[in-house]
């Protein structure tokens, strides 16, 4: 009599076939499918296809017989392409990603990024601009407070320069996402490698939001988008695109004109200000969402203030 407990019926079993296709799935293909960010699959894609471009690989076991010098051979037609130091850190970081996983299951012996020196970043400030106080505050009163597009787009703008949030992070926020942690109203986000973090909600923010949802009329609806289109009752969320179209178009109404200036500036301006008003740098880190507080560090600007200058010391 056997003592091992009888499995519960499955709702579907592989059969033989499938089974044995499956054992087959080579290691390459089952670190791109570990991929869960879109965004990252879509770079990482184009990335090695242009290493497998170069190197003429055809399929995925052909990575199995890469040495250092098809990577150093790459690194080099990269650089005479003329890309930037971090497009070629990056594409060197997503083989890199590809062959630990490879040495992980045993199927090369040695990853042969390593030792491929990678361009130094050009500078320990980010280059994404932030924006000054006074810039900041205009943009946030620049939509019509009279308007449907107006209330939500004066709260979409709040949400971004009070919690330096992502563009993908304000497009996935949910009504449910608003809820109370020991009595205080948090923002639930959803970040990268589908990490949560939960960041109070500023009074400003809460403000605005409920007049959007009151006017709105899907703020009883816990599964709905927060941020919708105002034209259309599609009961879809905006678009990271829509976000970007909504951003520019007001910054350009209040004569908004920074060189580089983007959506994500938005975050560069809340780091950068909470950090001018000594916000502790390991909070923020956790603030953003970062993985490694050198990223956060991009955004401490505070040596570098004008004010701050022996200019503004000398007297004659």
């Amino acid at each position: 009599m056997s003592v091992l407990p009888t499995p519960a019926e499955p709702a579907r079993r592989l059969t033989a076939a499938q089974f044995y296709q499956l054992a087959d799935v080579p290691p390459e293909a089952e670190w791109f499918a570990n991929l869960d960010n879109p965004r990252t699959r879509r770079a990482y894609q184009i990335d090695l296809r242009d290493f497998m471009s170069f190197t003429a690989i055809t399929c995925p076991k052909d990575f199995r017989i890469v040495t250092r010098a098809h990577v150093l051979a790459w690194r080099k037609v990269l650089e005479d392409r003329a890309l930037s130091g971090a497009t070629i850190r990056r594409k060197l970081a997503a083989l890199s990603s590809l062959f630990e996983y490879l040495c992980e299951k045993n199927a090369v012996d040695f990853n042969p990024v390593k030792g491929a020196k990678r361009p130094k970043v050009e500078s320990n400030e980010g280059k994404t601009p932030a924006l000054g106080d006074h810039q900041a505050r205009v943009l946030l009163d620049a939509p019509d407070p009279a308007t449907l597009k107006g209330k939500r787009d004066r709260a979409l703008l709040s949400v971004l320069l009070y919690h330096g949030l992502r563009r993908e992070e304000l497009c996935q926020l949910k009504v449910r996402d608003i809820h109370a942690r020991r009595g205080v109203l948090h923002l639930r986000i959803h970040g990268k490698g589908n990490k949560l973090r939960y960041l109070p909600l500023h009074a400003g923010s809460a403000e605005r939001i409920h007049t959007y949802l009151e006017v709105a009329g899907h703020g009883e609806t816990p599964n709905a988008p927060l941020f919708q289109p105002a034209r259309r009752k599609t009961h879809k969320a905006l678009t990271t695109d829509g976000v970007y179209k909504i951003v520019l178009a007001y910054a350009a109404g209040a004569q908004i004109e920074v060189q580089g200036f983007g959506v994500h500036s938005l975050r560069a301006t809340a780091a950068t200000n909470a950090l001018e008003h000594e916000a502790d740098i390991a909070k923020v880190q956790e603030w953003l969402g970062h993985a490694n507080i050198a990223t956060t560090r991009i955004y401490d600007r505070r040596k570098n203030r004008p004010e701050d200058s022996p200019t503004f010391r000398v007297t004659y």
